[in-house]
């Protein structure tokens, strides 16, 4: 990346706090939003993984601080947004997949991707708001819902459920934070080959990348690094005027299985 030619993508002297940065989709967004001039903070309860995506961003010449924690410890969340100092951006990526039927789904289930993927967002959101309503920046929200909001996807109940949840939150900020000068903004990839991805069963991972490369008019299953791309837009200047609202990178299909 040339920020020197693309100054509204450029963050430098900014700070980022990007959760689930251990691995996939967080790996790759701390390390472009490095790349792009950012401090980038970086939160999961993966210690080993943390240290990886720290030295990754070291070898690119950028600076990384590490945050080993439970995204719904609201504590200890608020504490590292605290030790980052005024946030610019946020990028709440943190979140789990649990597979079962309505039928089969219990309560433990349930409580555990509301706790992850809907409260680990939120408890992210508000420390962020908080944190620039504070120091006065007009920084820049980013939320990760999922194409399985918008569609029923069989054995996906909690996952669908808690990322639909997301949007809500994510535009209701929006509509509390705009007078701050802050922009609060979702995105919603289709089928993003990630280390989350990969826990599937080996059948039902290849047919989910084959229907996605039969869908797609691109004819090609997402990378982390789309999804971190599309994070660098909705955090940089480039979005200055765009509040509220859903991307969806997802190679033209709203879901590939």
């Amino acid at each position: 990346m040339t920020t020197t030619t693309l100054p509204a993508y450029d963050l430098t002297g900014r700070t980022a706090f990007v959760t689930g940065a251990a691995s996939g989709i967080g790996r790759a967004t701390a390390a472009l939003l490095a790349r792009a001039g950012a401090t980038v903070h970086c939160a999961d309860r993966d210690e080993d993984g943390l240290k990886e995506t720290a030295a990754l961003v070291a070898r690119q010449g950028g600076t990384a601080h590490t945050h080993a924690l439970d995204v719904t410890d609201r504590l200890a969340l608020a504490a590292a947004v605290s030790a980052a100092g005024p946030l610019h951006v946020m990028a709440a990526i943190a979140g789990i997949m649990h597979t079962s039927t309505v039928l089969e789904t219990r309560d433990e289930d349930l409580d555990r991707v509301l706790a992850v993927n809907f409260k680990g967002v939120l408890y992210a959101c508000q420390e962020a708001a908080r944190s620039m309503i504070a120091s006065g920046v007009p920084g820049s929200i980013v939320t990760m819902a999922s194409g399985a909001m918008d569609t029923a996807s069989p054995g996906l109940l909690c996952y669908s459920v808690t990322k639909a949840a997301v949007v809500q939150l994510t535009k209701t900020l929006a509509t509390e934070a705009g007078p701050h000068g802050i922009r609060v903004n979702a995105i919603a990839p289709g089928w993003i080959r990630t280390p989350m991805t990969d826990r599937h069963e080996p059948a039902a991972q290849q047919q989910a990348e084959a229907a996605m490369v039969r869908h797609s008019p691109l004819g090609r299953v997402g990378e982390a690094e789309d999804i971190a791309h599309a994070v660098l837009h909705l955090a940089s200047d480039a979005s200055a005027f765009t509040t509220g609202q859903i991307l969806r990178p997802n190679g033209g299909v709203a879901m590939p299985w």
